[in-house]
């Protein structure tokens, strides 16, 4: 099975890979432009804070020890451990991100894969399994940022309370788009905040910055190419982790992207999320490796803005799948809709925590999906795709009055 797996996710990359440059170099100079535009800033906050979870907060201080311990783990020996971080969230594969917002954005109008009711089905349920998932990951990593709550290790009703309570305050912030683009460039400012607060806390130097930063680089940039297939079974579930999120984080951003070229929209995707994600880690790399301890108002303050991420990640996915299926707050009113999602969600957040589902078979799923939408496309839709020279008319219409009014 670890076999099937792993060549599944490899394929997959590689696929992925294949179709960024194929878009790009196609489509270079297309101005990308969705149905409900927004500034370029409005545009990353969302897809940074709906793009990625806890596990940013939560994992990294859990984790640098592993990669730094040569001897147990001679996989990461290739380069620091700080750059193994960044490359497990960043850069490369936000042009997963890319791919997704673009054909969501230019290419899925004309073709409408996901319009087939078995995809949209089957899509569907990726995306509330996803979610479910990432609700299951802050519930498992809670006792540890919470040590003060219990021992540090056990899942307790206190716990169960606060996710659950996460979870409804997600199906809420859902029943309203302004609540979503309110709430997600708030969550920036304020991941933005914990980055300031834990570098003076530190009492971090910016030569102590820069240090961190140009190992950082180095360390990753020259070995990029290692990150684009497993490196091991970790590396391998993040890359499933990255697969299962691609499609409905595209399918949800692709609304918002604001007019860019191409070209600008790859670069903006793999550059500016990569910016606080790579100052982020390496803050946390020099407590790590001074030994600073986080508990009491860090882990506090980390709790917080890993609360607001995993509100911010699931009241987007839940208004994706909700959009989907007509499941909306008109059609249902707000409580029933508030109450069938939560209902939903947390019981499949526990059947995460109980492992009984993985997100290693989610994202081979999605892998699956990246196939039959390719296939689909070169049989039944390839004169439409050949076709495109710009994002939908009505989405250029809607831009241009836009850019009048400004």
């Amino acid at each position: 099975m670890a076999t099937i797996l792993s060549l599944t996710i490899s394929f997959g990359i590689v696929m992925a890979l294949a179709l960024v440059a194929f878009c790009v170099i196609k489509w270079w100079n297309l101005r990308v432009v969705g149905v409900t535009p927004v500034p370029l800033f409005t545009f990353i906050a969302i897809l940074f804070t709906s793009g990625l979870d806890v596990g940013l907060i939560m994992f990294p201080l859990g984790e640098f020890p592993t990669y730094a311990d040569s001897a147990n783990a001679a996989d990461y020996g290739f380069t620091n451990p700080l750059s193994i971080e960044f490359g497990f969230w960043g850069f490369l594969i936000w042009s997963f991100y890319f791919l997704t917002s673009f054909y969501f954005c230019v290419i899925e109008p004309r073709v409408k894969f996901f319009e087939i009711p078995f995809v949209k089905v089957l899509n569907n349920i990726v995306i509330v399994a996803t979610c479910a998932f990432t609700a299951s990951l802050f519930l498992i990593y809670l006792p540890y940022y919470m040590p003060e709550v219990r021992d540090g290790e056990t899942v307790i009703t206190t716990f169960y309370v606060i996710v659950f309570c996460v979870i409804l305050a997600a199906a809420y912030s859902s029943t309203d788009i302004k609540f979503v683009k309110v709430l997600s460039v708030g969550s920036t400012f304020l991941f933005l905040g914990l980055i300031a607060f834990m570098w003076i806390y530190a009492g971090m130097s910016f030569g102590d910055m820069a240090l961190n930063l140009s190992d950082l680089a180095s360390g990753y940039f020259g070995n990029i190419h290692k990150f684009a297939s497993p490196i091991n079974d970790y590396h391998e579930f993040y890359l499933f982790w990255w697969f299962a999120w691609s499609i409905m984080i595209g399918q949800f951003t692709a609304r918002f992207v604001g007019g860019l070229r191409v070209q600008y929209l790859l670069l903006a995707l793999l550059v500016i999320p990569s910016i606080p994600l790579a100052i982020w880690f390496s803050v946390l790399y020099f407590y790590f490796a001074n030994g600073i301890d986080t508990t009491g108002v860090l882990n506090i303050a980390m709790v917080i803005v890993g609360v607001t991420f995993v509100i911010n990640s699931l009241d987007s996915l839940i208004r994706l799948y909700s959009d989907n299926f007509s499941l909306t707050t008109d059609r249902f009113g707000k409580a029933t809709y508030v109450a069938g999602n939560v209902a939903v969600l947390f019981g499949l957040t526990l059947a995460f925590q109980s492992q009984w589902l993985q997100i290693q078979w989610i994202g081979a799923i999605v892998v699956g999906i990246y196939v039959v939408c390719v296939a689909y496309i070169l049989l039944m839709k390839r004169a439409e795709v050949a076709a495109i020279k710009g994002s939908p008319e009505e989405n250029e219409l809607d831009f241009k009055k836009i850019e009048s009014v400004h």
